[in-house]
């Protein structure tokens, strides 16, 4: 029986993105909380949350080819994570205003059965508009940034946030395509199209 493709994750925007790309896959995203209290890098910390969701998944389903990954920004060497609530947001996105920062997202993919495993990640930089309080209440009527790493999305109204992106775009959204394709290709898995 051939293996399936499993999204370890509940993130609309990855699911989007898979399928623009042309692949068939299952959500199968097992509760696992992201930790943002361990003291590691940006890349670090995406990379360890990305195993742990993938790995929980893996062991449920280790006859399916499994790919979690995590999302988070970072400013002056401070990670950004999803906001907890709306003033968080609103602080997050005054920090961000007129300055750049960083998006990192790690992506880990395995097949339990075959004992087989990669994992990578892509970093872009982000500059931002400058916002004031005004644009930035306009925003957050507009877009929903709990489930938003740095209380932002690139996609939809991001243009009024964001000024440039300098690297992959479907990172800042939430899975570097460009180099998740030739990785799902390591695995059997291309593109119906």
């Amino acid at each position: 029986m051939r293996s399936k493709l499993l999204l370890a994750s509940n993130s609309p925007r990855r699911g989007e993105l898979l399928v623009q790309a042309g692949f068939a896959f299952e959500i199968f995203a097992p509760r696992i909380s992201e930790r943002f209290d361990v003291d590691l890098t940006l890349r670090e910390l995406t990379a360890f949350n990305a195993i742990r969701k993938g790995m929980a998944a893996a062991r449920l389903r280790p006859g399916d080819i499994v790919l979690a990954a995590d999302t988070l920004a970072a400013i002056d060497d401070h990670v950004l994570g999803k906001p907890k609530d709306r003033e968080e947001a609103v602080t997050m996105l005054q920090r961000l205003s007129g300055r750049a920062h960083e998006v990192c997202t790690s992506v880990f993919i395995c097949h339990l059965a075959e004992a087989k495993s990669t994992s990578f990640h892509e970093i872009s930089r982000v500059r931002f508009r400058r916002l004031g309080r005004g644009k930035i209440d306009n925003y957050l009527a507009r877009v929903n940034p709990l489930d938003k790493a740095g209380a932002y999305a690139a996609q939809g109204f991001g243009s009024e946030v964001i000024e440039k992106i300098d690297g992959s775009y479907t990172n800042v959204v939430g899975l570097p395509i460009e180099k998740t394709i030739p990785a799902l290709a390591e695995f059997g898995l291309a593109p119906k199209r």
